[in-house]
Protein backbone atom coordinates (compact mmCIF):
# COMPACT_ATOMS: atom_id res chain seq x y z
CA UNK A 1 0.00 0.00 0.00
CA UNK A 2 1.43 3.37 -1.02
CA UNK A 3 2.07 6.06 1.55
CA UNK A 4 -0.92 8.32 2.25
CA UNK A 5 -0.55 12.03 1.47
CA UNK A 6 -2.15 15.00 3.22
CA UNK A 7 -3.12 18.59 2.48
CA UNK A 8 -4.00 20.96 5.33
CA UNK A 9 -6.40 23.90 4.96
CA UNK A 10 -6.54 26.53 7.74
CA UNK A 11 -3.28 24.94 8.80
CA UNK A 12 -2.37 27.09 11.81
CA UNK A 13 1.01 25.92 13.10
CA UNK A 14 0.88 22.57 11.36
CA UNK A 15 -0.93 20.36 13.85
CA UNK A 16 -2.47 18.06 11.25
CA UNK A 17 0.73 17.72 9.14
CA UNK A 18 2.72 16.93 12.28
CA UNK A 19 0.13 14.36 13.36
CA UNK A 20 0.28 12.90 9.86
CA UNK A 21 4.05 12.58 9.98
CA UNK A 22 3.85 10.78 13.32
CA UNK A 23 1.43 8.29 11.72
CA UNK A 24 3.50 7.73 8.58
CA UNK A 25 1.45 10.10 6.40
CA UNK A 26 3.26 12.55 4.11
CA UNK A 27 2.06 16.19 4.31
CA UNK A 28 2.33 17.77 0.86
CA UNK A 29 0.84 21.25 1.08
CA UNK A 30 -0.89 23.62 3.48
CA UNK A 31 -2.94 26.81 3.44
CA UNK A 32 -2.51 29.48 6.13
CA UNK A 33 -2.43 33.31 6.16
CA UNK A 34 -1.05 34.09 9.64
CA UNK A 35 2.62 35.09 9.08
CA UNK A 36 3.94 33.74 12.39
CA UNK A 37 2.25 30.36 11.91
CA UNK A 38 3.65 30.12 8.39
CA UNK A 39 7.15 30.91 9.67
CA UNK A 40 6.82 28.15 12.28
CA UNK A 41 5.76 25.49 9.80
CA UNK A 42 8.25 26.66 7.14
CA UNK A 43 11.05 26.04 9.64
CA UNK A 44 9.69 22.85 11.21
CA UNK A 45 8.21 21.27 8.08
CA UNK A 46 10.33 22.63 5.22
CA UNK A 47 9.10 20.07 2.67
CA UNK A 48 5.48 21.20 2.96
CA UNK A 49 4.45 23.66 0.24
CA UNK A 50 2.63 26.79 1.47
CA UNK A 51 -0.23 27.77 -0.83
CA UNK A 52 -1.58 30.93 0.82
CA UNK A 53 -5.14 32.17 1.31
CA UNK A 54 -7.77 29.44 1.10
CA UNK A 55 -10.17 31.75 -0.75
CA UNK A 56 -7.71 32.07 -3.65
CA UNK A 57 -6.99 28.35 -4.08
CA UNK A 58 -8.40 26.00 -6.68
CA UNK A 59 -8.75 22.34 -5.79
CA UNK A 60 -8.21 21.51 -9.46
CA UNK A 61 -4.75 23.11 -9.36
CA UNK A 62 -3.54 21.81 -5.99
CA UNK A 63 -1.52 18.57 -5.97
CA UNK A 64 -4.05 15.77 -5.35
CA UNK A 65 -3.80 14.20 -1.88
CA UNK A 66 -5.43 11.27 -0.11
CA UNK A 67 -6.50 13.32 2.92
CA UNK A 68 -7.61 16.93 3.25
CA UNK A 69 -7.86 18.33 6.77
CA UNK A 70 -9.57 21.62 7.55
CA UNK A 71 -9.84 23.24 10.94
CA UNK A 72 -11.95 26.10 9.62
CA UNK A 73 -12.33 29.23 11.82
CA UNK A 74 -14.44 28.47 14.85
CA UNK A 75 -15.06 31.88 16.46
CA UNK A 76 -18.59 32.32 15.11
CA UNK A 77 -19.70 28.91 16.43
CA UNK A 78 -17.86 28.89 19.75
CA UNK A 79 -19.90 29.33 22.91
CA UNK A 80 -17.32 31.97 23.86
CA UNK A 81 -18.22 34.15 20.86
CA UNK A 82 -21.28 35.99 19.55
CA UNK A 83 -22.49 32.79 17.85
CA UNK A 84 -23.08 34.19 14.38
CA UNK A 85 -22.75 30.60 13.15
CA UNK A 86 -21.81 29.49 9.65
CA UNK A 87 -23.11 32.81 8.34
CA UNK A 88 -20.43 34.62 10.33
CA UNK A 89 -17.56 36.32 8.50
CA UNK A 90 -15.00 33.79 9.75
CA UNK A 91 -16.75 30.46 10.17
CA UNK A 92 -18.33 30.64 6.72
CA UNK A 93 -14.87 29.92 5.33
CA UNK A 94 -15.88 26.30 5.93
CA UNK A 95 -17.57 26.46 2.53
CA UNK A 96 -14.27 27.39 0.86
CA UNK A 97 -12.88 24.04 2.04
CA UNK A 98 -15.90 22.19 0.63
CA UNK A 99 -15.43 24.03 -2.68
CA UNK A 100 -11.75 23.03 -2.88
CA UNK A 101 -12.55 19.40 -2.05
CA UNK A 102 -15.21 19.28 -4.77
CA UNK A 103 -12.85 20.85 -7.31
CA UNK A 104 -10.16 18.29 -6.58
CA UNK A 105 -12.68 15.44 -6.77
CA UNK A 106 -13.93 16.73 -10.13
CA UNK A 107 -10.39 17.10 -11.48
CA UNK A 108 -9.40 13.56 -10.43
CA UNK A 109 -12.69 11.87 -11.40
CA UNK A 110 -13.57 11.29 -7.74
CA UNK A 111 -10.26 9.65 -6.82
CA UNK A 112 -8.88 12.38 -4.51
CA UNK A 113 -9.21 13.20 -1.71
CA UNK A 114 -10.15 9.80 -0.31
CA UNK A 115 -10.72 11.15 3.21
CA UNK A 116 -11.55 14.53 4.73
CA UNK A 117 -11.19 15.55 8.38
CA UNK A 118 -13.01 18.59 9.79
CA UNK A 119 -11.89 19.93 13.18
CA UNK A 120 -13.89 22.48 15.15
CA UNK A 121 -15.18 23.48 18.59
CA UNK A 122 -17.88 21.59 20.55
CA UNK A 123 -20.10 24.65 20.06
CA UNK A 124 -20.48 23.62 16.42
CA UNK A 125 -22.99 21.00 17.54
CA UNK A 126 -25.33 23.55 19.15
CA UNK A 127 -24.74 26.61 16.95
CA UNK A 128 -28.08 28.02 15.70
CA UNK A 129 -29.97 25.25 17.44
CA UNK A 130 -28.09 22.50 15.59
CA UNK A 131 -28.89 23.92 12.15
CA UNK A 132 -25.24 24.80 11.48
CA UNK A 133 -24.04 21.25 12.16
CA UNK A 134 -26.83 19.98 9.94
CA UNK A 135 -25.55 22.31 7.19
CA UNK A 136 -22.02 20.98 7.73
CA UNK A 137 -23.15 17.37 7.32
CA UNK A 138 -25.24 18.19 4.25
CA UNK A 139 -22.30 20.04 2.67
CA UNK A 140 -19.94 17.13 3.31
CA UNK A 141 -22.46 14.67 1.86
CA UNK A 142 -22.90 16.88 -1.20
CA UNK A 143 -19.24 16.35 -2.13
CA UNK A 144 -20.43 13.21 -3.94
CA UNK A 145 -23.14 15.27 -5.68
CA UNK A 146 -25.91 13.44 -3.95
CA UNK A 147 -29.04 15.30 -2.91
CA UNK A 148 -29.05 14.95 0.86
CA UNK A 149 -31.60 16.19 3.36
CA UNK A 150 -30.96 15.42 6.99
CA UNK A 151 -33.91 15.16 9.34
CA UNK A 152 -32.26 15.79 12.71
CA UNK A 153 -35.43 15.44 14.76
CA UNK A 154 -34.91 13.11 17.71
CA UNK A 155 -31.18 13.26 16.95
CA UNK A 156 -31.61 10.85 14.01
CA UNK A 157 -30.35 10.99 10.47
CA UNK A 158 -31.60 9.12 7.36
CA UNK A 159 -31.17 5.36 7.07
CA UNK A 160 -28.39 5.72 4.49
CA UNK A 161 -26.20 7.76 6.82
CA UNK A 162 -23.00 6.22 8.09
CA UNK A 163 -23.11 7.81 11.50
CA UNK A 164 -25.66 9.39 13.79
CA UNK A 165 -24.38 11.88 16.32
CA UNK A 166 -26.58 12.79 19.25
CA UNK A 167 -26.17 14.56 22.56
CA UNK A 168 -27.62 13.10 25.72
CA UNK A 169 -26.96 13.37 29.44
CA UNK A 170 -24.20 15.91 28.84
CA UNK A 171 -22.18 13.57 26.62
CA UNK A 172 -21.80 13.11 22.90
CA UNK A 173 -22.47 9.61 21.65
CA UNK A 174 -22.02 8.11 18.21
CA UNK A 175 -24.27 5.42 16.80
CA UNK A 176 -22.29 3.22 14.45
CA UNK A 177 -25.03 2.31 12.00
CA UNK A 178 -22.87 1.20 9.07
CA UNK A 179 -23.92 1.06 5.43
CA UNK A 180 -26.56 -1.64 5.89
CA UNK A 181 -27.27 -1.54 9.62
CA UNK A 182 -29.12 -4.27 11.42
CA UNK A 183 -28.34 -3.16 14.96
CA UNK A 184 -27.11 0.13 16.43
CA UNK A 185 -24.19 0.22 18.83
CA UNK A 186 -23.95 3.35 20.97
CA UNK A 187 -20.80 4.54 22.71
CA UNK A 188 -20.44 7.55 24.99
CA UNK A 189 -17.26 9.50 25.64
CA UNK A 190 -17.04 8.11 29.18
CA UNK A 191 -16.71 4.63 27.67
CA UNK A 192 -14.02 5.69 25.22
CA UNK A 193 -11.75 8.12 27.07
CA UNK A 194 -8.65 6.65 28.64
CA UNK A 195 -8.23 6.34 32.39
CA UNK A 196 -4.98 7.33 34.07
CA UNK A 197 -4.03 10.10 31.63
CA UNK A 198 -0.42 11.31 31.98
CA UNK A 199 0.14 14.46 34.05
CA UNK A 200 1.71 16.28 31.08
CA UNK A 201 -1.71 16.41 29.40
CA UNK A 202 -3.39 18.16 32.35
CA UNK A 203 -4.04 21.89 32.43
CA UNK A 204 -1.63 23.64 34.74
CA UNK A 205 -2.75 25.55 37.83
CA UNK A 206 -1.88 28.79 36.07
CA UNK A 207 -3.99 27.86 33.03
CA UNK A 208 -7.00 26.90 35.16
CA UNK A 209 -6.82 30.07 37.21
CA UNK A 210 -6.38 32.13 34.05
CA UNK A 211 -9.56 30.73 32.50
CA UNK A 212 -11.52 31.36 35.69
CA UNK A 213 -10.14 34.89 36.03
CA UNK A 214 -10.90 35.84 32.40
CA UNK A 215 -14.44 34.54 32.66
CA UNK A 216 -15.02 36.53 35.86
CA UNK A 217 -13.53 39.73 34.40
CA UNK A 218 -15.80 39.47 31.36
CA UNK A 219 -18.87 38.69 33.42
CA UNK A 220 -19.28 35.31 31.73
CA UNK A 221 -20.76 32.42 33.67
CA UNK A 222 -18.94 29.20 32.87
CA UNK A 223 -20.93 25.95 32.70
CA UNK A 224 -21.08 24.57 36.23
CA UNK A 225 -19.34 21.29 35.37
CA UNK A 226 -16.48 23.15 33.66
CA UNK A 227 -16.07 25.65 36.51
CA UNK A 228 -15.98 22.86 39.10
CA UNK A 229 -13.40 20.91 37.09
CA UNK A 230 -11.16 23.98 36.71
CA UNK A 231 -11.39 24.80 40.41
CA UNK A 232 -10.55 21.23 41.42
CA UNK A 233 -7.64 21.01 39.00
CA UNK A 234 -6.27 24.39 40.18
CA UNK A 235 -6.28 23.11 43.80
CA UNK A 236 -4.88 19.71 42.80
CA UNK A 237 -1.71 20.96 41.11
Amino acid sequence: MSNLTLGSLFDGSGGFPLGGLLCGITPVWSSEIEPFAVRVTSKRLPKVKHCGDVSTLSGAELPPVDIITFGSPCQDMSIAGKRAGLDGSRSNLFYEAIRIIKEMRDKTNGKYPRFIVWENVPGAFSSNGGEDFKAVLESVCSVKEELIFLDMRNGRMPEKSWQTITQSHGEFSMLNTGESPSEENASTLSQILEAGVLEKYYLSQRACLGILKRAASRGKELPKILKTALEKQAQRV
